[in-house]
């Protein structure tokens, strides 16, 4: 496996895991206030009304990490090459694209979509020449 494989490999990974991470907070540990708090969530009447939302919201989450790391397993451990690079190219754009999304909310949502975006296009770019 070449240098560049590694490097896509480990920023997929990454990728997947900080989304699996959202999920933890959007459907785990929404009823903590610090966690309804860093998504700007001031109340806990607001952080009610938006928990099905949020719990919605994080299973995306976890079903992208799930298919990035699925596209890694068939592209390493189950000899389907073709299958694995398209899943994770796929979920990766996904993650992307729903940063994007996140980024066009509104001026206050521009560091998460980046936070939430950075990792999987570089894996997504990377994966590209790999």
């Amino acid at each position: 496996m070449g240098f560049l494989q590694v490097a896509a490999t480990i920023v997929v990974v990454l990728a997947a895991l900080l989304h699996v991470w959202i999920f933890v907070l959007e459907s785990i540990r929404w009823s903590h206030p610090s966690t309804w708090r860093a998504f700007g969530v001031r109340t806990p009447e607001q952080a009610e009304v938006l928990r099905p939302m949020a719990y919605n919201q994080g299973f995306y989450n976890l079903f992208l990490a799930v298919g990035a790391l699925g596209g890694l397993a068939l592209l390493f451990w189950a000899g389907l090459p073709y299958a694995g690079r398209a899943l994770v190219l796929f979920t990766t754009a996904s993650m992307t694209a729903a940063a994007v999304v996140l980024t066009t909310t509104g001026s206050g949502y521009l560091r998460p979509g980046l936070i939430q975006g950075t990792l999987p296009l570089i894996a997504f770019v990377l994966f590209l020449f790999v």
